[in-house]
C-alpha cells in the first residue's frame, strides 16, 4: 500500500541518517574480553559496523577493518559527478576518522581466502587475522555478459564509483548533436534500485542544458517496469524529457560489442551508438577465486546473493560470520524486497553491530528491529525526488497474503508527491548526513 509521506515526515525518517534503525533501548556493554571482529569491505556497511562496534563496545572489541582501497567513492551522488555538476572529492570517503575510534584498525589489502571452519582470513601480503567474528560486506560483482565481447574500459558500467564514473564523464562529453547514450537498467536485485533512472534524467537534461536538441537517451531495462519511484520518473520520461528519453522494458540483453559499441537485446537491437553504458546484472562480489565453489561463499541463493538472518545477518550454520549491504539477501514479503542501497547498509550494520556485541555478552538479542532505506534522486539540474521504505522485523508473506517465515516486512513506502528545488537542496544534507553516520 502506497502511503503519503511529507517531506518533513521524511526528512526525520532519513536526513540525519541517526533514523535508519530503531536501536534497543539499551545498547549492549562492552565485552568482557576482547573479541577479534574482522570486517571485510570499507563501503557503508563496513565503515558503519566498525564504527559503532567500537562506540557501543567501548573500544573493547579488536574490530580490523580491509579493503583494497585508501578510502570509498560513493556511487551515492555519482551521477552528478558523471555530469559534471559535483567533484570526485565530494563524494571520496577517507577512513582516517576510523583509524581514530577506540580499538579500530584499519589495513588496506586484499583478501585471497577465508578459512571459515578455522576463522582466519588471508590477505594477498601473506597475513592471517584470526577472527572470533566475520563481517563480510564487499559489495557487487557483475554477471558476465551473454556473449563475452563487453570490455568496461570502453563501454562502462560507472556502477563502481571512481575510474569508471570519469570514463563515462569523458564519454557523455563527447557527444554531439544527433549521438545516441543507451544505457541498460540490470536485472532485480541490483545496486540502487532508482540509480539507473536518475542517470538517464541526468544524461538528458546534461544534452538539453548543451543544447543537442537532436541527441536521444535510450533505457534499456530488463524489468517489466520501473523499480523505483516510478511516479517521478515516470513524469520525468513521458513530460520533462519527452522526446529525448526513451523508454524500453522488458529488454533482456543478449549480446554486448564494446568495439563496435553495440547491444543486442529481446526488444531490438542498437549499433555504433556514441555512448553505450551497459550495467550488467549483479551478484555478491566474490570472496575467494572464481573457480572455487560458490565463488569463495558458504552458501548463495539462485540469484548469487548471501542469505541471511536479519536478526543478526550471519549466515545459517556459520552463526559467527555475517554478511551486510550489498552483498547479502535479506528474507522479506513477496513484492516488497530490501533494496540494496548505502542507506540499507548503514541500517543493517547497526543492526549486526548491536547483535553481534550481546552474543559476547551472553545477551538475548533484540528482536524489535526496524530498518530503513531512503534515498533522493535528481530529476534535473535543479530539482529532485525522494523515496523512504521502512522494514519491521516478524512474520514475511507471500504472494497469496500467507506468512512463509520471519524476515523483514515493508510497512511503508513514501515518494516524493512532487518533484522540486526543495528536495533537490535537502539531497545534499541527507547525502552529509549518510557520509558523517558512516565514515566519521
Amino acid at each position: 500500500m502506497m502511503h503519503t509521506f511529507s517531506r518533513r515526515r521524511f526528512l526525520q525518517l532519513a536526513g540525519a541518517a541517526s533514523a535508519v534503525v530503531v536501536l534497543p533501548q539499551t545498547a549492549a556493554a562492552a565485552a568482557s574480553t576482547a573479541a577479534r571482529v574482522v570486517v571485510v569491505g570499507g563501503g557503508f556497511g563496513g565503515a558503519t559496523v566498525a564504527k559503532y562496534l567500537s562506540i557501543w563496545g567501548g573500544g573493547q572489541v579488536a574490530v580490523t577493518l580491509v579493503d583494497p582501497n585508501p578510502s570509498h567513492i560513493a556511487c551515492i551522488l555519482s551521477n552528478l559527478v558523471v555530469t559534471g555538476a559535483l567533484s570526485m572529492d565530494r563524494i571520496t570517503l577517507g577512513y582516517s576518522a576510523l583509524k581514530g575510534k577506540p580499538g579500530v584498525t584499519v589495513k588496506q589489502g586484499l583478501v585471497t581466502a577465508i578459512d571459515y571452519m578455522r576463522g582466519a582470513v588471508s590477505l594477498g601480503d601473506g597475513t592471517t587475522l584470526p577472527y572470533d567474528h566475520l563481517i563480510l560486506s564487499p559489495g557487487i560483482d557483475f554477471i558476465p555478459a551473454p556473449d563475452g565481447a563487453w570490455d568496461p574500459n570502453l563501454t562502462p558500467h560507472a556502477w563502481q564509483a571512481g575510474a569508471q564514473t570519469l570514463l563515462l564523464k569523458q564519454q557523455l562529453a563527447s557527444m554531439r548533436d544527433g549521438d545516441t547514450f543507451v544505457m541498460t537498467v540490470p536485472k532485480s536485485p541490483y545496486r540502487c534500485p532508482p540509480g539507473p533512472y536518475e542517470r538517464a534524467c541526468m544524461v538528458a537534461d546534461y544534452l538539453k542544458r548543451k543544447r543537442l536538441v537532436f541527441a536521444k537517451v535510450v533505457v534499456l531495462d530488463a524489468n517489466p517496469g520501473i523499480q523505483a519511484e516510478p511516479l517521478a520518473f515516470g513524469e520525468a520520461f513521458n513530460f520533462i524529457y519527452k522526446g529525448m528519453i526513451e523508454y524500453v522494458p522488458n529488454a533482456t540483453v543478449l549480446a554486448v560489442n564494446s568495439k563496435s559499441r553495440s547491444i543486442d537485446t529481446t526488444a531490438g537491437d542498437w549499433s555504433g551508438v556514441r555512448v553505450l553504458n551497459y550495467i550488467p546484472n549483479q551478484r555478491a562480489a566474490a570472496m575467494g577465486p572464481a573457480d572455487s565453489p560458490n565463488r569463495g561463499w558458504p552458501v548463495l541463493n539462485a540469484q548469487g546473493f548471501v542469505p541471511v538472518d536479519p536478526l543478526t545477518y550471519g549466515i545459517s550454520g556459520y552463526p559467527n560470520v555475517h554478511v551486510i549491504g550489498d552483498a547479502c539477501a535479506v528474507p522479506a514479503s513477496e513484492g516488497k524486497a530490501v533494496p540494496k542501497s548505502g542507506h540499507m547498509a548503514n541500517a543493517e550494520a547497526k543492526v549486526c553491530a548491536d547483535a553481534i556485541l550481546r552474543t559476547l555478552n551472553n545477551q538475548p538479542l533484540d528482536q524489535n528491529i526496524t530498518t530503513n532505506s531512503a534515498c533522493f534522486s535528481p530529476i534535473t539540474a535543479t530539482t529532485a525526488s525522494w523515496l523512504s521504505a521502512n522494514f519491521n522485523y516478524g512474520d514475511i508473506y507471500d504472494g497469496a497474503g500467507k506468512v512463509k517465515g520471519k524476515g523483514m516486512h515493508r510497512v511503508d513506502l513514501g515518494e516524493a508527491p512532487k518533484t522540486n528545488g526543495d528536495n533537490y537542496r535537502d539531497m545534499f544534507t541527507w547525502a552529509q548526513g549518510l557520509f558523517a553516520d558512516s565514515f566519521v
